[in-house]
């Protein structure tokens, strides 16, 4: 009984917080970089206790599956997994969610289903133009960090000690970094589309912003800020979610 009645007060809560007086939506997050669908799991919560459905996959050779890593996987296999996921799932009026390299996911993903996808929003994430690749997009930052840690057919994580057991960042195969996007499908500019800047003490990083922010305003992109550390979902999944409530109430 009692842990009935502490999962009936988390939906309460979750409803009272998050203000759920609408219809169940469909959301969608794909991750970033050397990440997977594990680092979701409270967001997830979150939006399900407040009658959402949520999507929150594993990309090939990441996470979970880690085991299926190999020298072939590129972005056209990440793009596919979201894809096939959205198809065989049959999922209408997608919430699109891509957190930094997932940027470049996202992006081929709206330009093979356009008509499923209700709104893309870009976490602090990359955003590519037509014949980019992840590479192309990092830009100076590839040579400067990037380079260093590519060994053999992958990239560790590059940015300072990361979990040393389960669930953790994991190397990510070189070639999702290196293929280009093409990028042209003219219903993709109809999906309504905002871009979330994450801050520091209310300034953003330039090198993020020369990925993200500053492409998103030449496409006329609501952009939005939102103070905190680039991993959003792990460090404070609770602003998240009242983050992305207030691009989806704005874009209304």
């Amino acid at each position: 009984m009692k842990a009935v009645f502490f999962f009936l007060a988390s939906i309460i809560f979750s409803a009272q917080t998050f203000g759920q007086t609408h219809q169940p939506r469909t959301f969608l997050f794909v991750p970033g970089a050397w990440d997977g669908g594990w680092d979701y799991a409270e967001l997830d919560s979150i939006l399900r206790a407040g009658g959402d459905i949520v999507y929150r996959p594993t990309l090939t050779g990441l996470g979970e599956r880690v085991h299926l890593s190999n020298a072939a996987v590129n972005l056209s296999t990440y793009v596919a997994d979201v894809v096939n996921l959205i198809r065989f799932e049959n999922l209408q009026n997608i919430i699109l969610v891509g957190h930094s390299f997932g940027g470049m996911v996202i992006s081929g993903v709206a330009e093979q289903v356009p008509e499923r996808i209700g709104r893309l929003i870009y976490l602090d994430a990359m955003v590519p133009n037509d014949g980019e690749s992840a590479k192309d997009v990092c830009g100076e930052l590839w040579d400067k960090l990037m380079v260093s840690f590519i060994k053999d057919s992958v990239m560790l994580y590059p940015f300072g000690t990361t979990k040393t057991t389960y669930p953790t960042d994991v190397p990510q195969p070189i070639r999702t970094f290196t293929e280009p996007l093409k990028i042209g499908n003219p219903l993709v500019q109809e999906i309504p589309t905002a871009f979330i800047q994450m801050t520091t003490a209310g300034k953003s990083n330039p090198a993020n912003d020369q990925m993200g922010k500053s492409r998103a305003e030449k496409r006329n992109w609501k952009i939005y800020t939102f103070e905190g550390g680039h991993y959003a979902m792990r460090e404070q999944p609770e602003n998240l979610v009242k983050k992305l409530e207030e691009v989806l109430t704005d874009g209304k």
